[in-house]
């Protein structure tokens, strides 16, 4: 083989490997972003890893049915699992559309588990919920992303964002195990040091003597001081998101 020949193979060797390579970072910036997160995956999730006996804390208790579930619940962090292929624990989290250069539109999914506080129950009311996550603690879809992200939350700063509710809402969960409840909460969330008033849909659920709580709201993140971080591959990105959250919650 003469030198000419070693040459472009070499060359159409390495561009395959770089087309290969390219093609594959295409495919797992697309296929990776989690689901947006709903009561009813939480739950089957959660069923699952308990069947597995993966779970560290499944309750032995009598069942719930028709028992009050008045007083205090606190997040429980030993449950379940946090990777974003098996959220079966609690988390926090955001998901900010993008546009990027020659891929199109993706989601950037960020969720933490160093998520901490309570709810409490009064007969059919929620009267409070207090729930605190470390966004320094952050992880995306995409770890080249993920000091950018914590970089524009300015973490270092203000590393914590909580939520607390406002008002006392109906939260109708006591009776038959397994039946989902809907509700709309009115509270002040805090991100980057900085409160403002949001409105949180959530759902719940009670399974095996925990509270499966989901819930999400959009949120302009320039409200909160916070700037989408951008890079030359982007060339569009949302300042609105939805901030969500996965919470396991047992009795105190």
């Amino acid at each position: 083989m003469t030198s000419r020949k070693k040459i472009w193979l070499t060359l159409s060797l390495v561009f395959l490997i770089v087309a290969l390579s390219g093609a594959y970072g295409i495919w797992r910036i697309l296929s990776n972003a989690p689901s947006v997160v709903t009561l009813e995956d939480a739950v089957a999730t959660l069923t699952q890893t308990e069947e597995s006996g993966d779970n560290k804390t499944i309750s032995s208790g009598d069942s719930a049915e028709n028992e009050s579930a008045s007083g205090e619940w606190v997040i429980d962090n030993t449950s379940g699992n946090f990777t974003f292929e098996d959220a079966s624990g609690s988390f926090v989290g955001f998901r900010i559309d993008e546009k990027l250069v020659g891929i199109g539109s993706v989601t950037a999914v960020g969720r933490t588990d160093v998520v901490s506080g309570k709810i409490v129950i009064d007969g059919s009311s929620l009267v409070e919920t207090i729930i605190e996550a470390d966004l320094s603690t952050i992880v995306t879809n995409d770890k080249r992303r993920d000091r950018a992200a914590r970089n524009a939350l300015k973490v270092k700063e203000n590393p914590f964002a909580s939520f607390v509710l406002q008002d006392t809402i109906k939260f109708d969960i006591a009776g038959i195990e397994g039946q989902a409840i809907q509700a709309e909460a009115l509270g002040q969330l805090t991100i980057n040091a900085i409160s403002q008033p949001a409105n949180f849909s959530i759902d719940a659920q009670l399974v095996n003597n925990q509270i499966v709580l989901v819930g999400s709201a959009k949120v302009v993140f320039s409200d909160f001081g916070v700037e989408v971080p951008s890079a030359p591959i982007v060339v569009s990105a949302e300042d609105f998101g939805i901030i969500e959250f996965q919470l396991l919650l047992t009795r105190n």
